[in-house]
């Protein structure tokens, strides 16, 4: 298949083009480079344009046959988003809505979008299911419920064909070494701790050890990016061979503790982790972990990268090659 892959030189997205690559698609990346980086578009051809400009977009979709679409362009900073929310609402949620007007207009009927854990809000049961209430709780989880929203109401007057696909933790990197997280500012957890250790930071930040938690740290669902890159493939296959539109979650089900985390770093790496501990932030709630049977038996998707321990080996070979590599 012809596939365009908006936010395609993200952290997910470019090991997703990748994939679908190294399986036969052509995979056209359209991206505006305002966090996404060129050295990761190196599995197909690179359209530099935003969704806000429909011309350009529409025109790629019709140039390139395109017929489906991966769609991972977005803002993804929850602290950012409470601070301008205008800047989400406007990127993730109206740039969503230009893209499916951009498919309507080039005939384009099948999407894959990428959502998050985020559209839950607080738990109130765990491990989290698809039925559980969505009640996000920053703008960042709101604009992509909004998005949801929209996907379901195009297929209902449009006969779009969709899935929604709502991550829990990404995090690891290809076991090459070559493709990895490079964010500015980076948020997530494992690549910091993997940057104090190499003195990129001077510690680590771990923020609440009060929690309800076995040792007082938040509790995460991590999943590797190549594990969530085959859940998009699998996703294009079950929407080209036909099957239901809806929302699926990509986790393991399985939570780990900052603190675990950190240890299977110590271990990995043989260095000692820097910490400093910080209260909690507002918002952050002491437990996320999903339930991914939906995607399993729907999909016939399972992780296979996601022990943390190779989580931990692969980002960490990421880390000691990504300078020079990107330099590159």
């Amino acid at each position: 298949m012809r596939i365009l892959v908006t936010g395609g030189a993200g952290y997910i997205g470019s090991h997703t083009a990748r994939l679908l690559a190294e399986n036969g698609h052509e995979a056209v990346v359209y991206d505006n480079l305002s966090r996404g980086h060129p050295w990761a578009v190196r599995w197909g051809p690179l359209v530099k344009g935003d969704l806000a400009e429909r011309e350009l977009l529409t025109k790629t979709l019709m140039d390139y046959r395109i017929e489906a679409v991966v769609h991972f362009a977005a803002f993804a900073l929850v602290g950012e988003s409470m601070q301008q929310p205008e800047l989400y609402f406007r990127n993730n949620t109206l740039g969503s809505l230009a893209l499916l007007e951009s498919m309507q207009r080039a005939g384009v009927a099948s999407i894959v979008f990428s959502s998050t854990c985020a559209t839950y809000g607080n738990p109130e049961r765990l491990p989290l299911r698809e039925d559980h209430p969505t009640r996000p709780v920053n703008p960042y989880g709101e604009s992509k419920l909004m998005t949801e929203k929209m996907l379901r109401w195009f297929e209902e007057c449009h006969g779009l064909r969709w899935t929604a696909l709502r991550y829990f933790n990404a995090c690891g990197a290809h076991p090459d070494g070559d493709l990895g997280e490079w964010h500015d500012p980076e948020t997530h957890l494992i690549p910091n701790i993997l940057r104090a250790i190499t003195g990129e930071i001077p510690h680590l930040e771990v923020y609440g050890t009060d929690y309800p938690t076995p040792d007082g740290t938040a509790i995460r669902d991590y999943i590797h990016v190549l594990d969530l890159a085959e859940a998009h493939l699998k996703a294009l296959e079950h929407l080209g061979h036909g099957g239901e539109c809806g929302v699926w979650n990509l986790g393991t089900g399985k939570g780990h503790s900052v603190r675990e985390v950190v240890r299977v770093v110590e271990e990995v790496t043989g260095r000692k982790v820097p910490l400093k501990e910080c209260p909690r932030r507002p918002g952050d709630p002491p437990e996320l972990v999903a339930d991914p049977q939906r995607a399993m038996a729907k999909l016939g998707w399972k992780p296979r990268w996601s022990s943390i321990e190779l989580v931990v080996e692969t980002a960490w070979k990421w880390e000691t090659r990504k300078a020079s590599l990107a330099a590159h």
